[in-house]
């Protein structure tokens, strides 16, 4: 099926996938996240088409994913950085953490099937929004973060989970700022900064996970990275990240959390309905 795939269905993911660049740039600069939310449905639709194999479809779509959003993070981290509002310390006390989360959640993809990572893409996914969504300011833990141990652990988790998912974490580190009392827009600067150590790590660990897997890949794969997916997807993304990251600071904090929370919910219905 692979080099069976008519002209026109090539044509109509070729579209998708620049479509798909065009939102997650967006999204990166909006919401502080790599767009992973978005970059990994895309390519779900393009490889099953191509016939990529079921046991390293999901795998290939999210480190392909991660991949992808390594230049856009970059960009969308020096916009925000630019308006000032990144929450001192927390990327230096939360980098090494995650990048070992995403060093495990990378090992995990060498061996655990896709509804692994399906489960957890959805689970996550409708916590965030969830809380968005209907909470707002009624889930707060406190007014200050705390201290180094329990900053320790969340970013771990951020990393591990961003890595199960194929995004940079930010939807997660987001949601751990705010129930500290930081405003979205912190949270949103913050994350974006958070995106580019865990995606350079996440990037590296799905090639290294994926090379035993490499008979079973599509031409132009490195590990479970797609190249090109990579050269198609992330100059458009990377390209309109700066524009999104405008756009946040001009919205109201309850309008940018609702539009966030809209966006997660949408996705991870995507996936929790590709369960059954």
């Amino acid at each position: 099926m692979l080099f069976g795939v008519s002209v026109h269905e090539l044509v109509w993911l070729a579209v998708a996938v620049v479509i798909g660049g065009v939102i997650t740039g967006l999204l990166a600069g909006l919401f502080g996240i790599g767009g992973g939310a978005v970059i990994v449905p895309v390519l779900y639709e393009v490889f099953r088409v191509l016939g990529v194999p079921e046991d390293v479809h999901m795998q290939l779509c999210i480190g392909t994913s991660i991949a992808i959003i390594v230049p856009t993070a970059i960009r969308s981290y020096l916009t925000h950085r630019a308006k000032g509002l990144i929450v001192p310390g927390v990327i230096r006390l939360w980098a090494v953490p995650a990048v070992i989360g995403v060093a495990c959640g990378s090992a995990i993809a060498a061996f655990a099937p896709e509804a692994v990572f399906k489960i957890a893409f959805v689970v996550i996914a409708l916590f965030i929004g969830a809380k968005f969504m209907f909470a707002g300011d009624r889930w707060n833990i406190g007014t200050e973060l705390p201290g180094p141990l329990p900053m320790t652990g969340y970013g771990f988790g951020i990393g591990l989970a961003g890595s199960l998912m194929g995004i940079s974490g930010g939807s997660l580190s987001n949601i751990v700022l705010t129930l500290y009392g930081k405003t979205i827009h912190q949270a949103v600067a913050t994350s974006a900064g958070l995106g580019v150590p865990i995606t350079i790590a996440g990037t590296i660990g799905y090639i290294l996970a994926g090379l035993p897997y490499q008979a079973e890949l599509p031409p132009l794969s490195l590990g479970f990275v797609s190249l090109i997916g990579v050269a198609v997807m992330a100059p458009v993304a990377s390209l309109v990240a700066p524009y999104g990251a405008r756009l946040a600071h001009r919205l109201s904090r309850r309008t940018l959390e609702i539009a966030f929370a809209l966006f997660i919910l949408a996705v991870s219905l995507r996936f929790l309905i590709s369960l059954f």
